[in-house]
């Protein structure tokens, strides 16, 4: 019992792991009410959550050498929480290796690796936990959750000033469109629920007979995504109004941020963009998902294990990579299987990008889209769109009909049935029906118009004996018609 030392899978004392940790910390450029870094929060949170589980450990740990002799049962159940907070310990150190790779910070996300993984090789039987204790304690200590920022990773952080816009560049996309087969003689249609400025979504669908839909958060890029795109939906994806299985192919590139959610919480949209967007897809649809490779995280892979067949990750050519560490996920939509599927081959992408092929190495039309003609009768962002509006009605042959259509009693000349009394010329004269030139014998231009007049009375007030009382104003307004008439002997004012 006594005299074990805590050692990872590889036989290196966990003690030992902390020896190479950087100090340095790393924070968010972004401080006081704007947004944060995500990483730096869920860090701070992982910190938390490590320096509790790591006295339970120690906690429950005793409670089984308590209840060992004197009362078996109360001692399983003790060995059955500790196995639990072992398990929870080791879930915190997988996330919080991910969040440190996010921060770029792979020295230390490594040393969360192997604790991870020494902690499930440590013997839970061994009374010598202090070791485990101080190990785990001293690396959340050192988690970089407070001081100034690496100035490597300021680009990668300025994120946030970008509202989590990546644009995915031209030379990537070129690569993923080879892998896509477009059916011959259908229409299909792409949807982008982030679509940027639109350039990506537009360079997939040109010339290859698509019709491309988007929707912008950001109003400036929405506005430009839509001189590139068919349809642009203004507004938050999430209040958005679109068609159920109505798209043969997915592109989803998601904003890499913390944003705060209506109830005030804050989360990732990357999986809650995945999960809201696959209705819309129709079943036998391509997705083309884009993340960074440490966002595949077990949540995330369980959605596409479940949902998705001929499931496969590429990662971005090096340049690119180096910058965002993006990956492309490709999967074609199916029904959920019933029961769960392995996601330990997908997820551990997340632990070894260097695992994971190149865009280059995609094959040349792996992926078909369905051959099928598909509808899209609702697609309607969360913000009302006037310029679509206005496109629509330029676009619609009823509406150009309707404007440039008169009627015959329009055309027809007009003779009134009667002759037309003072008051009626005066009205046909102020709606402007008889204004211009006037073809007659002695040709005129005239110009009706009416104006407002005042007109003022007075009324002098006297009491019963005859004293002056004052003076009493009456004002009356009437409309006055005036015609002004230019004929070749001049001009002239009728009223």
């Amino acid at each position: 019992m006594g005299g074990t030392t805590a050692v990872d899978t590889t036989g290196q004392p966990l003690d030992g792991l902390l020896a190479a940790m950087p100090l340095r910390a790393v924070a968010s450029p972004l401080r006081g009410d704007g947004p944060q870094y995500y990483a730096v929060e869920q860090l701070r949170e992982a910190q938390k959550r490590l320096l509790n589980l790591s006295q339970s450990l120690v906690v429950w740990q005793a409670r089984v050498g308590k209840y060992r002799t004197a009362d078996l049962a109360a001692a399983k159940d003790a060995f059955d929480v500790l196995l639990s907070v072992r398990r929870d310990l080791a879930e915190v150190l997988g996330e919080t290796r991910l969040l440190l790779t996010e921060a770029e910070e792979y020295q230390t996300a490594a040393t969360a690796g192997k604790l991870r993984d020494g902690l499930f090789g440590f013997n839970l039987m061994s009374g010598n936990y202090r070791p485990v204790y101080d190990t785990l304690h001293a690396f959340a200590q050192r988690l970089p959750v407070e001081g100034t920022t690496n100035a490597a990773i300021v680009g990668r952080l300025m994120n946030n000033i970008k509202l989590g816009y990546y644009p995915t560049d031209p030379d990537n996309i070129a690569l993923m469109l080879r892998g896509i087969l477009f059916p011959e003689g259908v229409t299909t249609n792409l949807r982008a629920p982030c679509c940027g400025c639109g350039k990506a979504l537009r360079q997939i669908a040109q010339g290859n007979n698509c019709y491309a839909y988007g929707v912008k958060l950001d109003e400036s890029r929405a506005k430009e995504a839509q001189t590139r795109l068919h349809r642009v939906g203004f507004g938050s994806f999430f209040f958005s109004q679109i068609s159920r299985e109505a798209f043969h192919l997915l592109f989803l590139n998601p904003p890499y941020l913390s944003v705060l959610g209506e109830s005030g919480g804050k989360s990732r949209h990357e999986k809650r963009l995945l999960i809201e967007s696959l209705p819309a897809l129709a079943y036998g649809g391509l997705l083309i998902y884009v993340i960074p490779y440490y966002r595949l995280t077990p949540d995330i892979c369980r959605v596409l294990v479940d949902n998705f067949d001929g499931l496969s990750v590429w990662r971005f050519t090096d340049a690119e990579f180096k910058k965002f560490k993006q990956v492309a996920v490709f999967g074609i939509r199916k029904h959920r299987d019933r029961e769960p599927q392995d996601t330990f081959w997908l997820e551990r992408y997340a632990e070894d990008p260097a695992a994971i092929p190149s865009l280059t190495e995609l094959p040349e039309d792996r992926y078909a889209l369905p051959e099928q003609f598909l509808e899209v009768p609702m697609f309607q962002g969360a913000v009302f769109n006037r310029k679509e509006l206005e496109q629509q009605l330029r676009r619609s042959a009823s509406f150009t009909e309707m404007m440039s259509r008169r009627s015959e009693l329009d055309n027809g000349e007009k003779r009134p049935l009667l002759p037309l009394s003072i008051s009626q010329i005066g009205l046909v004269g102020g709606s402007g029906m008889i204004n211009g030139l006037i073809e007659c014998d002695s040709p005129h231009i005239i110009k009706g118009r009416i104006v407002k007049v005042v007109r003022r009375e007075s009324e002098e007030r006297f009491n019963s004996h005859g004293k002056h009382m004052g003076e009493e104003i009456h004002e009356t307004i009437a409309n006055k018609m005036i015609f002004n008439i230019l004929t070749p002997k001049g001009f002239k004012a009728l009223t």
